[in-house]
Formats: structure tokens, C-alpha cells, sequence
């Protein structure tokens, strides 16, 4: 029985591997994805036919650091499989895109961090003619207001733990500072009695 079990899990296992792969393959013109983005990260989206529209959006979601107004942003370049620069994108936190694809062919899309502190960039690309484009933009629409939601929740969040932390040290050295000064009083009026009484 045991074997028996094995094998109807093992097949259950292809079934489900080859049901995913069934609708990965229907899906095979959508991109949705999360990246981690040290100095440079690149993704690659293979385009049917000159002419296709490619459109999508990106945003970045900071870890470490807090962006201050001085921070230099993310940069994204697409380029061709001829090796021709096609769209750029310099220096923000989030954007969208939108091109002509000027030959069929593999695009790279290329996300250049200048800090050293790895960024993670939520992005999605389509490619090709946009069958119902009202309710395609609405549903890019909303992932790009819900990357740019959580974005923005972590930085606040990111924010308030810091302005806690700092109250609660500024509270912990201002008792410290008033605790030093007692002992320093109570030491200075003891060696002033002494020093009356010789």
C-alpha cells in the first residue's frame, strides 16, 4: 500500500506541475515580478512582432534606508535585440513606460542601482496589442497604487520607528543627564559640610 501511496503522490505531483506549466504557458505575454536590485539587475521579455506595444510600470520598495530628497533614484534602460537603447528611465522611485517595439525579438530591461544598499523593484511589462485596454490599464492601474501603497506604508512605518526610538533616547539621557546632576550636588554640599566642620 505504501508504494501504491507513493506512486499516486508522485503523480499528483506531476499533475499539479503540469497543470501549472498549462497556464504558465496562457500567461506567457503578462510579467509580474519582484527583483532585488544590488547595482544592476536585468530582465529579459522575448517580443512576437515589430510594432507590438510594450507598457508596464515599476516601483521601488526601499529595505534599509530612508530616501531623503538628495537620493539619486533607480534608473531603467530598455534596450533592443539590436542593442539599441530604446526607453530610459533616470533617477525616480517609480514610473511608468510605454514604446513601439521597433523589431521582434529578446528586450532587456535594466534597473541600475547607484547605492550600494539592494533595493527591491516591483514591476510588470506587457507586450502586444492590448485586446480590452480599458481594463488592462485599470488592473495595471491598481498594482502600480498598491506597489506605490506599500512603498510608502514601509517607509512611514520606517519613519515612526525611528522617531520612537530617538524620543525614548532622548527621555533615557535626559534622566541620565538630571540623575549625574543630583549626584553631583548631593557630593559637592557633602565635601562643603566637611570641609566647615575641619
Amino acid at each position: 500500500m505504501e508504494s501504491r501511496s507513493g506512486r499516486f503522490r508522485c503523480s499528483s505531483k506531476a499533475a499539479y506541475a503540469l497543470t501549472g506549466l498549462l497556464l504558465l504557458s496562457l500567461v506567457t505575454r503578462l510579467s509580474a515580478l519582484s527583483v532585488t536590485v544590488n547595482e544592476e539587475e536585468c530582465v529579459y521579455e522575448y517580443v512576437l512582432y515589430e510594432g507590438d506595444t510594450v507598457s508596464g510600470n515599476f516601483v521601488v520598495v526601499d529595505h534599509d534606508i530612508f530616501w531623503s530628497s538628495d537620493h539619486p533614484g533607480i534608473d531603467l534602460t530598455v534596450t533592443s535585440p539590436g542593442g539599441n537603447t530604446v526607453h530610459t528611465l533616470k533617477g525616480t522611485s517609480g514610473d511608468k513606460f510605454e514604446f513601439k517595439a521597433p523589431r521582434s525579438g529578446m528586450y532587456k530591461f535594466c534597473f541600475h542601482n547607484p547605492y550600494s544598499t539592494p533595493e527591491t523593484v516591483s514591476f510588470y511589462i506587457h507586450v502586444g496589442h492590448i485586446p480590452s485596454e480599458h481594463d488592462l490599464a485599470k488592473d495595471a492601474e491598481q498594482k502600480y497604487l498598491k506597489a506605490r501603497d506599500g512603498r510608502h506604508r514601509h517607509t512611514n512605518e520606517s519613519t515612526r520607528r525611528r522617531v520612537i526610538f530617538y524620543t525614548v533616547a532622548e527621555y533615557i539621557l535626559l534622566a541620565l543627564a538630571s540623575a549625574l546632576q543630583v549626584v553631583y550636588i548631593r557630593r559637592l554640599f557633602s565635601k562643603s559640610v566637611a570641609y566647615n566642620r575641619v
